[in-house]
Order: C-alpha cells, then structure tokens, then sequence
C-alpha cells in the first residue's frame, strides 16, 4: 500500500508542479507551487518517504517540463526539502508540538531547498552568481509558500482521514 501511496505523491507533486508555471525573468526558471506538495509528501509519510516522493516527482517535472538539465539538482534540493519537513514531523510527533512551533520549524526545509539551488546555478553553464542572485526572490517565495501550503494541506488531510490510518508511519 505505501509504495502506491509514495508513487501517487510522487506524480502529484509532479502535477502540481508542472500545471501553474510562472516565468523567472531572465533566468529561464519558474515559479510553482510542487513546494506544497513536497512540503506535504515529507509531513505525510516521514523523512525518507517524504524525501523520495518529493524529489522524484520533482525531478520527473523537470524531465517532463524540458528542464532535464535541472533534473540532478532538483532530485537533490527537493529531496532534502521533503527530508527535513519529514523530520520535522517525525519529531513533533513524539512531542506535545503545537502549530505554531511546526510552523516556524518548516520554513528551514524549504530554505535549505532554496540553498541547494543557489549553490548548484552557481556552478550551472550559462548561469554563475548573477542568475542564482535573479533566482533567490523568487525562491523565497515559492518557499514561503511552499512551506505554509504544504502545512496547511497536511493538517486538512490529516483531519479528513480516519483516526486509526497513519499512512506516513
């Protein structure tokens, strides 16, 4: 059952990433909102699931989206993002967590997603230091979002399942 639930993560965090594309001016990147869903895939099945999924599905937008050369560092970036929101779950879990202290936890997964990024265009042909600096506004925004949407789905789905269903354990 989890496998399908992880391959079913993975392709809509694919989804989402692909089907609202907002232009980077000058850089040839985007805005999207597959933060949510990997935000989401990591508060939802834990670290290494959450990781998987999100990277993946990711990464596979890249492929689909004609980004393939961005594919590896996004299998990465979003990989650790997924990573660090799923130990940010694992951890509230075994704690009296309130909303509050999760969400100003999340925001360090997608930031870590947004250095990973900054660090690889640095060393992308055709980028350096004056695309990765264009990048990072935007960045921060698709983190922001991505980090409080991704809680925000988290919490409604969580509600809406069935007390005894844990699918992320």
């Amino acid at each position: 059952m989890k496998i399908f639930l992880i391959i079913l993560l993975a392709g809509a965090t694919a989804a989402l990433t692909i089907v609202v594309r907002i232009p980077i001016p000058g850089t040839g990147g985007y805005l999207n909102f597959g933060d949510i869903a990997v935000i989401f895939c990591g508060l939802f099945l834990g670290k290494k699931w959450g990781a998987l999924a999100g990277g993946v599905g990711s990464a596979l937008a890249d492929i689909i989206g004609g980004f393939f050369i961005f594919a590896p560092l996004t299998l990465v970036a979003k990989g650790l993002e997924g990573f660090i929101a799923g130990v940010i779950s694992e951890r509230r879990r075994g704690e009296k967590s309130t909303t509050t202290s999760t969400m100003l936890l999340l925001p360090l997964a997608s930031f870590t997603m947004l250095a990973v990024y900054f660090i690889g265009e640095l060393f992308y042909p055709g980028m350096g230091l004056g695309a990765a600096l264009s990048e990072v506004p935007f960045n921060v925004i698709q983190a922001v979002v991505g980090a409080f949407g991704g809680f925000g789905v988290y919490i409604a789905v969580k509600k809406a399942l069935p007390k005894k269903e844990n699918f992320g354990e």
